[in-house]
């Protein structure tokens, strides 16, 4: 049963960086992972690419030949992608059991009303995959009340268009320390509580808003996401572990991978760790390492790091004290001439 993560977000968000760090990880601990791409118009991924969409349809090609758009463009394409599912199918039973990632595009159509990528992952469902979504947003829309707003609305629709078991990441989360200061701690946001809390802050950060023709408007959207009580957030910093760690625990979850068959009994200390949910991250130690104290957490990590590359040289340099001395040089295949040598037979008698 192969399980795989759909990941959308609008431009910029960081997917592509995400699948690259998202396969970076799982292969570091040991989960065997491919990438497909799904994004006509990324023509240079920083990731090892299983199946590319572009073998079967390109941006360019859809812009020349049928006068559209760059957005008409990724729709027309998309549809493609639908009425040629069978290379799509083809090329993922090469892949067999691999955890796979799907890159999608950033056009917000394609995943707030177009239906050709939903069909796409419906048609998967019947592959026997497993799948989750993962939205990505950025995490600078927390920022100005409007843009979360915004975002709040971009992932509820999201989510009621796709169907799918759904997890809502805000990425880019190591960056927040570098704007202004929030109005409210992280896990209001994360969360999503009292939104009527954000109004005033939504009327102050224009004159325009704070017209009054826009209170029950405001009034209105905040109310519709809060009867639905869909939206919540889990944070990511993509260079961290500890981070990616605690959100693949619950992509795991989210899944149900976490109830397929158990890893073998050779398990690595990292497979091991996610599996048993070691290093989450509460949003308050979210909180603390990326926006409180995120200085402090980075000279301590520096130091961590410096202590611990010293220690490997000192221990280098002590394995090249204790070692035999040779006249090879630095070319002699350490390998070569381990072990005892075997008999050859020949008995050397010397003279007296």
């Amino acid at each position: 049963m192969p399980f795989a993560q759909l990941v959308i977000g609008p431009p910029g968000a960081g997917k592509s960086t995400y699948c690259n760090g998202m396969h970076q990880f799982l292969g570091a601990i040991g989960r065997k992972c491919s990438i497909v791409n799904l994004d006509p118009a990324n023509d240079k991924t920083s990731y090892p690419c299983a199946l590319d969409v572009r073998d079967l349809v390109t941006l360019e090609e859809v812009m020349s030949e049928d006068h559209l758009g760059p957005n008409g463009g990724i729709l027309y394409a998309m549809e493609e992608v639908e009425e040629n599912y069978e290379w799509l199918e083809e090329g993922l039973k090469e892949l067999g059991e691999d955890y796979v990632l799907f890159d999608c595009p950033g056009q917000v159509e394609i995943f707030t009303h177009h239906s050709s990528l939903r069909n796409i992952f419906f048609r998967l469902q019947k592959l026997g995959y497993r799948l989750v979504v993962i939205h990505l947003i950025d995490s600078y829309n927390l920022t100005l009340p409007s843009m979360y707003i915004s975002a709040l609305l971009l992932s509820l629709r999201a989510m009621l268009q796709m169907d799918l078991p759904h997890l809502n990441v805000l990425t880019k989360i190591d960056n927040l320390s570098n704007y202004s200061p929030l109005p409210f701690n992280l896990d209001f946001y994360t969360e999503v509580q009292d939104l009527t809390y954000l109004l005033p802050h939504l009327e102050s950060e224009s004159s325009r808003l704070s017209h009054e023709k826009f209170g029950p408007l405001n009034n209105a959207i905040v109310e519709l996401v809060e009867e639905f009580g869909l939206v919540a957030f889990e944070t990511l910093a993509v260079e961290d572990k500890k981070s990616m760690m605690s959100l693949l625990r619950v992509i795991d979850r989210a899944s149900g991978y976490v109830f397929g068959p158990a890893e073998g009994a050779n398990d690595s200390i990292w497979q091991v760790a996610v599996r048993e949910g070691l290093g989450t991250m509460d949003v308050r130690d979210v909180q603390e390492r990326w926006i409180d104290a995120k200085d402090e957490y980075d000279a301590k990590e520096l130091e961590e790091l410096e202590a611990e590359a010293k220690a490997k040289e000192e221990a280098a340099r002590a394995a090249g004290a204790t070692a035999p001395a040779d006249d090879f040089g630095d070319d002699y295949d350490d390998d070569f001439g381990r072990g005892t040598i075997p008999d050859g037979g020949v008995k050397v008698v010397r003279k007296s």
